[in-house]
Order: C-alpha cells, then sequence, then structure tokens
C-alpha cells in the first residue's frame, strides 16, 4: 500500500549531488543562531527584569534543565520538519501529478540527467527515435542529426508542393524526445486519414510547415515546435540545403549500373545497391550541428536505414569531416534486422564495410550489434535478422549484447540500447583519463 506521504518523504533527498544537504544544514545552523540570539535575550531580560510568578511555571523552571532543554529541543525540532514538509507540500505539489513517482525520485532523475553525457544522435526514422527514447532518461543534453533527404509520403508530398525541407524524420524526434505520456506528443504524430483532403498527412508536419511560415525559417519552425513539447534535447537538420540522395544501383556485376533519383525510389527499386550520394554533392552542414558533434562526448551513429536514413547525413561533408575531428567516443550502432531493398543478406560487417566504403575507413571506435538471435522472433516477412559476422580490421572495436525489443520485433529496444552507450562512453573517457 502506497501513502500520499511517501511522494514527498525520501531517502533521495539525501542522495549526492540532489544540492539538499547543504541547504538543510545553513537551515538548521540559521535556527542555532537565531535560538541562541533569543536565550541571551531572554536570560538577560529574566535576570535584569522581575517577572511574575507565573513565568515559573510557564518556563517549567520546576523540571531540571536537562530535560527542559531536551523537551524544548525536541518540540521544536518536530516544529521544524512539521512546517518544512507542508510547505514543500504546498508548493511543490503542482509539479506531481496522481500516480506519479514521489518527488524526491523525480528531482533525483533530472539531476542524474543533468550531470548526463554530451550525445549526439545520426540518423533518422524509426530506429533513430527508438534510440532517442532511451537515451533521455540519461541526460539532458542530447542532439539528434537528422537526415533531410525524405522524399515520401507526407513530407515529400509538402517537399514538393510548398518547397520546404521534408519534416517527417525531425517531427519523429520532436515526439520521442517530448514527455512520453504528452497528449501533444500524441497529436504531433496524428495521421489524418483517407476520408479527409489531408489524407496521409501527419498534424505535426503541417504544425513545422506552418511554424516555418510563421518564424521564417526551417530552424527556427523546429525549435519553436520542440518548445511546444517541452522537448530537453535538440533536434537539428544535418543541411539546410535542398538534397536528393541518389544511388547507383546494378542486377549483378556485370550488370550496367543504374541510377535513381529520391529516397523513397531506392529500396522500391529492389535492386543492390552499389552507392548512394547526394545532389548537390557539395551540401554544406549546418554550423549548429556540425558544432554539437565537434562538443559531444559520445557520437552514436545509427541505428536506421542505411542507406536512406543513416549515410545522407554522413555525405554531407561537413558532418562527416567533424566526425572525424571530435574528440567523442563515436559508435556505429548496427541494425537489429536487414532492411528490405537495401541491405538483404547483410550482417554487421557488410554494413560496416558499406559506411567505410563511401565515407572513409576508421570512422567509430565501436561497432555495437545485437547477439539475441531467436528464430521463433522472427516474423516471416523480408527482414532477416542482421548477423554479428564481425567487422573489418582497424573499424573500431565489436561489441555485442541483447539489444532486440521483444515486443516490437527488428527493433532495438530503447533502454537496452541507451545502458550499453552510456557504459561504453564512461568506460572509453575513463581509460583515456587514466590509461
Amino acid at each position: 500500500m502506497r501513502f500520499p506521504w511517501q511522494r514527498w518523504i525520501s531517502i533521495k533527498w539525501l542522495y549526492p549531488g540532489m544540492g539538499i544537504k547543504r541547504w538543510l544544514l545553513l537551515l538548521a545552523v540559521g535556527i542555532t543562531l537565531i535560538s541562541l540570539g533569543v536565550a541571551y535575550l531572554l536570560t538577560d531580560i529574566y535576570r535584569q527584569q522581575p517577572l511574575p510568578r507565573v513565568f515559573y511555571y510557564l518556563t517549567l523552571q520546576f523540571i531540571p534543565r536537562l530535560c527542559r532543554g531536551l523537551l524544548f529541543g525536541t518540540l521544536g525540532l518536530a516544529a521544524i520538519v512539521v512546517a518544512v514538509f507542508r510547505l514543500n507540500v504546498s508548493l511543490l505539489s503542482v509539479f506531481v501529478e496522481p500516480g506519479q513517482d514521489n518527488l524526491a525520485e523525480l528531482v533525483y532523475r533530472q539531476r542524474v540527467r543533468e550531470r548526463g553525457p554530451r550525445i549526439v544522435t545520426i540518423g533518422g526514422g524509426t530506429g533513430l527515435s527508438s534510440a532517442l527514447r532511451g537515451l533521455k532518461s540519461h541526460t539532458t543534453h542530447l542532439t539528434a542529426v537528422v537526415t533531410v533527404a525524405d522524399d515520401g509520403g507526407s513530407s515529400g508530398r509538402l517537399r514538393r508542393g510548398l518547397g520546404v525541407l521534408p519534416p517527417g524524420d525531425l517531427r519523429n524526434c520532436i515526439a520521442s524526445l517530448a514527455d512520453a505520456e504528452s497528449l501533444m506528443a500524441k497529436l504531433f504524430q496524428y495521421r489524418f486519414g483517407a476520408e479527409t483532403e489531408l489524407n496521409g498527412h501527419s498534424f505535426g508536419n503541417l504544425f513545422i510547415v506552418a511554424m516555418a511560415a510563421i518564424t521564417g525559417s526551417f530552424e527556427r519552425a523546429v525549435e519553436e515546435s520542440s518548445r511546444v513539447l517541452a522537448v530537453k534535447g535538440r533536434i537539428l537538420p544535418s543541411t539546410l540545403e535542398d538534397v536528393t540522395l541518389c544511388a547507383e544501383v546494378a542486377e549483378g556485376k556485370s550488370a550496367p549500373s543504374q541510377q535513381i533519383e529520391g529516397e523513397s525510389s531506392i529500396p522500391e527499386a529492389g535492386l543492390p545497391i552499389e552507392r548512394v550520394y547526394l545532389k548537390p554533392e557539395s551540401a554544406r552542414g549546418y554550423p549548429e550541428a556540425v558544432r554539437a558533434i565537434l562538443e559531444a562526448d559520445l557520437i552514436a551513429i545509427g541505428p536506421g536505414s542505411l542507406y536512406t536514413s543513416v549515410l545522407p547525413n554522413l555525405l554531407v561533408s561537413d558532418i562527416a569531416a567533424a566526425i572525424r575531428t571530435s574528440q567523442a567516443v563515436k559508435v556505429f550502432v548496427c541494425n537489429v534486422a536487414t532492411q528490405p531493398g537495401e541491405t538483404d543478406g547483410y550482417g554487421v560487417s557488410e554494413h560496416v564495410e558499406a559506411v567505410a566504403r563511401h565515407v572513409g575507413p576508421h570512422l567509430c571506435d565501436y561497432v555495437v550489434a545485437n547477439d539475441h538471435i531467436d528464430p521463433a522472433l522472427s516474423t516471416g516477412g523480408a527482414s532477416e535478422w542482421v548477423l554479428p559476422n564481425g567487422v573489418p580490421p582497424g573499424e573500431g572495436s565489436l561489441i555485442t549484447a541483447d539489444l532486440v525489443d521483444h515486443e516490437n520485433l527488428w527493433r532495438h529496444d530503447p533502454e537496452k540500447l541507451a545502458r550499453l552507450l552510456i557504459r561504453l562512453c564512461r568506460e572509453d573517457t575513463d581509460s583515456r583519463q587514466y590509461p
């Protein structure tokens, strides 16, 4: 049974880093000094001025002094505790909703997140959103660098019709970094049905586009949209230029290459991908994204569709250069399952080779992969497990763990992945400081 007072009283108030003990000590010192001052004053009055007989009983002089001291001290301490407790309840109750954890737990979690590492995630699609959902409980210093090469669905229609950058992946990140129970987060992800003229559009996409028109810039629209949902991290596009993702595909080694334009058209072709590239290839990186990468403690590349979500960010030369220059721990997060039409038959090694082939070797320190390969979890669809078949020499250390979400097949479990990334960051940072 959980009592109401347990939401306010917890040993966590005294945990290191909470910033509570020092002020409790200062409060005790202040009360002690006031008490001493009042005691000296009353003693002087008692000795100098004759007092009525009733004060003999009010001051309990018929009780030994030691007992009087303990009695008054106990009563005073009880009064202070009750007063401070009721004051906290009155002032802070508006921040704790019914059914939530106690206030000390909420404050403690926030303190832990504030001391968390500076993490930059790079990718797009549902893979990046999943990683953000796990990482947001470990740090407030979280930045998502997102591709703007999407040209399918609602984002593609808005891009072609209004000439704006595709908002879809940015919208997903905003919703992932918002409060999981927030009605606004659910509203952002709401998609209109076929019975309306807005068929296929999500409310969040329309909101960001409208905000861009009001604020005058796409990046400001994303910033203001994040503020609406009280997002603590940042969501940044990898570039502000209107880029198109292109691919060279071929049916076999002897077959001539075919050129495909458009992110959504690449997996639809269903042909082996030789390489992908951006038009224009000289697209400049968004300065805020470059700065975040250079200042990061950990850079997580992926998860996400390799050719259509992850690589479009790395093909922006400023982004790739910033990753190589950064002193952060660099981790490539390999997908749990293959992407139909993109990475059919790929293992971990093939994923890493594709990255090295496009942006050069030795990009990451670690490669993280799932090793929970359970045929019983197979859905029988086109996707297959990505086998941890090693990494090419010099492409980082392979770290494997059970990362699969057993309730959402072919996806990473957000909390499992977040814990592993945080551990790698701390261990690598400690090893650099104490070799």
